[in-house]
């Protein structure tokens, strides 16, 4: 008998918690609505997207809040269709992805094909090495590394430096970069917060092409190398999953993950308040569960 030590009881369940604050919130909300509904403990975990679904596989992993598309296709394909081990809901949200430019930028940088213009990517210089940069995602981002390749196919690649830093600190820069009148291009994806808070422009660039979008497995260490994309990302959207083994076993709170139905205006309120309002995720949650309490109770109704 252990006199004096508290042993923490381990969760009912685990949530992957990404590194975006949509993700952020989403898991937290699943988190509060799940005790609400059912009863459940669940522990968040933040993880990056590939660790996730190795989670999901293993057992470690319950759900994940947001999996976006076509940036997963290659391990939604192996996990969902092949190995059927996790399970996408039918509900998505609907997104796209792009590089935005802030007004300083957008005068002279309107489209992809200004990126190879060595005249006017000059402009977007911070650090005076004469050479523009422009971020391009999170380090454990899937959509980073297809930002890569874009910028190798197209061939800006040659013209910027390509910045790999966290949301957070791209997006200080991005409130900065309006407020100098500094010139700068960077990834941008909807929905979020920041159309809400600045007037920033999407670069034109040529339509979505199937036959000149080939992204390899990212799996592969190699991906980026064998991977080829000239064109503007296809129509995104992302999507709750959940390990097949936790619905099986839980058929009640799959039913309820199958349910939710966020919009895109939800989302970018999601990504306001923890952004720009820096409420905390769980905060957030606990009060958009208490707010939303008939809407939560209705995706638990059979």
């Amino acid at each position: 008998m252990l006199s004096g030590v508290s042993l923490a009881q381990a969760a009912d369940l685990v949530i992957a918690m990404p590194n975006w604050p949509s993700g952020q919130a989403t898991a937290n909300i699943l988190k509060f609505g799940i005790a609400k509904e059912f009863g459940l403990d669940a522990e968040i975990k933040e993880l990056g997207e590939l660790n996730a679904f190795v989670g999901l596989e293993s057992g470690e992993v319950d759900i994940h809040p947001e999996v976006w598309r076509p940036n997963l296709d290659a391990v939604v394909e192996k996990y969902v269709e092949q190995k059927k081990v996790v399970t996408l809901s039918k509900r998505g949200v609907d997104a796209w992805q792009g590089l935005c430019a802030t007004p300083g930028a957008a005068k002279d940088i309107k489209s992809i094909a200004d990126l190879n213009d060595a005249s006017k990517t000059a402009a977007l210089d911070t650090d005076g090495d004469g050479k523009g940069e422009l971020w391009i995602g999170a380090p454990t981002w899937s959509s980073t590394g297809i930002e890569r390749i874009r910028a190798n196919s197209y061939g800006y690649a040659e013209n910027l430096t390509l910045v790999e830093v966290e949301e957070e600190v791209a997006m200080v820069a991005v409130d900065a970069a309006i407020a100098t009148e500094q010139p700068m291009v960077f990834a941008c994806y909807a929905p979020h917060y920041l159309f809400d808070l600045h007037q920033i422009t999407r670069l034109a660039e040529p339509a979505y092409d199937a036959g000149k979008w080939k992204i390899t497995s990212g799996e592969d260490p190699l991906w980026i190398s064998k991977s080829s994309a000239s064109v503007a990302w296809p129509t995104a959207h992302f999507n709750i999953a959940y390990a097949s083994a936790f619905g099986n076993k839980h058929p009640d709170v799959a039913r309820f993950l199958e349910k939710i139905d966020f919009t895109t205006e939800e989302v970018t309120q999601m990504s306001y308040a923890l952004e720009v309002e820096r409420q905390k995720p769980s905060d957030f949650a606990e009060a958009w569960v208490k707010n939303n309490a008939t809407r939560v109770d209705g995706w638990a109704k059979p």
